[in-house]
């Protein structure tokens, strides 16, 4: 898969009604992961069905991402976008990640995460949020998923 740049947005706890707006206005399929469905991620039980990962992709080829905010972060209208690099190409993304958080604000390091990709998310030098994202292989009984070109499904 190549990688991909698009917009990933932060809600208050509509992010489920939001994005399944976003779909009724551009269409497309809309495939929503909760904190629950992920194992939680240490939070509360009343988040479980909160949405971790949402992923919209439309017939023009228009990629919408968002998630509900979490408990313990920060969550400001006007301020809660953030642009979403992912992919597979590990030393690339890598590359992006360090010079995108260098100078920058490191929120959580390009790290493994409990769904099996590496993940970061920076504020780079010109107050802008970034999040990157290097996807895991796909295995299955078998052997390894062929690429598709699609990214995954948490």
């Amino acid at each position: 898969m190549a990688s991909r740049l698009n917009p990933y947005t932060a809600f208050d706890g509509d992010a489920r009604q939001a994005m399944e707006f976003y779909r009724e206005v551009f269409g497309g399929e809309l495939a929503l992961n909760t904190f629950g469905s992920a194992g939680g991620g240490g939070a509360p039980a009343d988040f479980a069905d909160k949405i971790m990962h949402a992923l919209l992709e439309t017939p023009d080829g228009f990629t919408i991402m968002a998630s509900d905010t979490p408990p313990g972060m920060e969550h400001t209208a006007g301020t809660n976008i953030s642009v979403s690099v992912s992919g597979d190409d590990a030393a690339a993304l890598r590359g992006y990640w360090q010079k995108l958080s260098a100078d920058g604000t490191v929120a959580v390091p390009l790290e493994k995460q409990m769904w099996g990709d590496e993940f970061g998310m920076c504020t780079d030098r010109f107050g802008i949020n970034w999040m990157v994202d290097i996807s895991a292989p796909w295995t299955v009984p078998g052997g390894p998923v062929p690429a598709t070109g699609r990214q995954r499904p948490l």
